[in-house]
C-alpha cells in the first residue's frame, strides 16, 4: 500500500477558503495514487471559536483536573477533522474522520503531555483499502483505560510521524505557511532563503532552538524510522523542504544546492535569563541545588560549570522559583535578564576550525556583545542581549553568506 501522510495546521484549516486549498491538495496527492491519510490541527488561533487557547480560556480557573482539560481541548481537533471530512465529501471522493482513540494512538498516563507508547492502524488500514481518504485529529489518543489524552503543544506532527511510522509510509508532508524551512526568519533577514535539503539532526536542533517549524519530538521519531519529510506550503506550489538522513545521495544533492556552506540556518530563542551562581572551592551544596532545580522542572541551558561558579540559563518563566531556591539556600548569584540564544546550525561543521572565531568577530564587528558560549558537533550558541537579536542574525547571515 503506497501510503502518504499530510499534516496541516490551524491556520490552514481556519477558513472556509484555506480548507478548499487544503481539500484540493488532498485529493491531488490521492488523485497521485496514493492512499492518504491526514492530520488536523484545531482551526485558528487564539480568539477563533474552535482554536486550543479558545478551548482554554473558556475554563480560565483550571479549577479541573488536567482529565477534564485534555478532554476539553480534544474537541478543537475532532471539529476540524470532521469539517475537512466533509469539504473532501463534497468534492465527490470518499472521506472519514477519525479520533486519535480511532486511530489507533494508545499514549500513557501524562494528561496534558502525553506520549505515544504504540499505534495499531488496522482501523486506518481497513478504511483505506475501501478507498477512503482518512482524516484523523491530531494532537490526542487515549491511555489505557480509554481516557483521551493529549500530546502537549505541536502534538499534531507527533501524531503525523508516528501514523507515518506505523503505516510505514512513503513520507510525511508537514504543511505550513511558508514555503519550507528557510535560513533565517525572513521577517527579521529579508534576503533569508529556502533550504530544499536537510538532514534530520539539523532540523532537530533548529525546532529545539525555536524555529516554529515542526516539533523536535517529531523530527527525532522520524529520523528513529528514517521516515523522509517534507515541509511544504498550503498556499503555494513550491517543492518546500526535504529532511532525510545523511548519506551519499543526501551529501551530493546538498553540494549541488547549497554549495557546501558550513552554516545552514541560523535560528534563535528570546526570553532566557541567565545566572551566574558563585562557590567556594569546597561548597559542597551544588549537588543538593541541582536536586533541587531538577524536582522543580527548571531545565537548564547552556551549562557552564567552573570551580568557583555555575553559569547557565534558563526560560524566564522560571526564573522567580529559582530566585526562591537560592535565597532559600543562601547562595551568591548574579542575573542578567533579557537575553536571547541564537543558534547557528550546520552538519558540516564538525571539526572544522575557525567557525567560533568567525561568529565572534561577525557579532564583535556589530558592538554585539557576547555573554556565553556553548557547541556541540553541529550546532554554535551564543547568548546575547534581546535587543541585539536583529542585528546578531543579519550580521550571522551575511557572514556565512546564506543569502546565495
Amino acid at each position: 500500500m503506497n501510503i502518504v501522510v499530510q499534516k496541516f495546521g490551524g491556520t490552514s484549516v481556519s477558513s472556509e477558503k484555506s480548507r478548499n486549498i487544503v481539500a484540493n491538495k488532498i485529493i491531488k496527492k490521492y488523485q497521485e495514487g496514493y492512499n492518504v491519510v491526514v492530520v488536523v490541527s484545531a482551526m485558528g488561533r487564539n480568539g477563533e471559536p474552535y482554536a486550543t487557547d479558545t478551548l482554554l480560556n473558556m475554563i480560565p480557573s483550571k479549577s479541573v483536573s488536567n482529565r477534564e482539560v485534555d478532554l476539553l481541548i480534544s474537541c478543537g481537533e475532532i471539529i476540524s477533522a470532521v469539517v475537512l471530512t466533509n469539504h473532501i465529501c463534497e468534492k465527490g471522493y470518499k472521506a472519514v474522520a477519525l479520533t486519535g482513540y480511532q486511530a489507533g494512538i494508545l499514549t500513557n498516563d501524562n494528561f496534558g503531555n502525553a506520549e505515544i507508547i504504540d499505534v495499531n492502524p488496522n482501523n486506518i488500514i481497513k478504511h483505506l483499502e475501501k478507498g477512503k481518504i482518512v482524516v484523523v485529529a491530531g494532537f490526542q489518543g487515549s491511555n489505557k483505560s480509554g481516557e483521551i489524552t493529549t500530546l502537549g503543544r505541536g502534538g499534531s506532527d507527533i501524531t503525523a510521524v508516528a501514523l507515518g511510522k506505523a503505516l510505514k509510509c512513503s513520507h510525511v508532508e508537514i504543511f505550513t505557511d511558508v514555503d519550507g524551512i528557510m535560513t533565517a526568519d525572513p521577517n527579521i533577514v529579508p534576503d533569508a532563503k529556502v533550504l530544499k535539503r536537510m538532514c534530520y539532526s539539523e532540523v532537530y536542533q533548529l525546532a529545539e532552538d525555536g524555529a516554529k517549524i515542526i516539533h523536535p519530538k517529531a523530527v527525532e521519531m522520524a529520523q528513529q524510522s528514517n521516515i523522509p519529510l517534507v515541509i511544504k506550503n498550503t498556499y503555494s506550489d513550491s517543492e518546500g523542504t526535504s529532511i532525510e538522513e545523511v548519506n551519499v545521495n543526501f551529501i551530493n544533492n546538498r553540494k549541488e544546492l547549497f554549495n557546501e556552506k558550513i552554516i545552514t540556518a541560523i535560528t534563535y530563542k528570546k526570553g532566557r535569563v541567565q545566572f551566574i551562581i558563585s562557590l567556594n572551592d569546597d561548597d559542597s551544596r551544588i549537588d543538593k541545588l541541582m536536586e533541587e532545580i531538577t524536582s522543580n522542572n527548571i531545565s537548564l541551558d547552556l551549562i557552564n560549570f567552573l570551580i568557583d561558579k555555575k553559569i547557565f540559563t534558563i526560560d524566564k518563566k522560571d526564573k522567580d522559583k529559582l530566585v526562591s531556591i537560592l535565597e532559600k539556600e543562601n547562595f551568591k548569584y548574579e542575573i542578567v535578564e533579557n537575553c536571547c540564544k541564537i543558534s547557528a546550525i550546520g552538519y558540516k561543521m564538525r571539526g572544522v576550525p575557525g567557525v567560533m572565531a568567525r561568529i565572534v568577530k561577525a557579532l564583535s564587528k556589530e558592538n554585539i556583545q557576547i555573554l556565553q558560549t556553548s557547541d556541540s558537533y553541529n550546532t554554535i550558541w551564543c547568548l546575547i542581549k534581546e535587543e541585539d537579536t536583529n542585528r546578531a542574525l543579519a550580521a550571522l547571515h551575511n557572514e556565512f553568506k546564506l543569502y546565495e
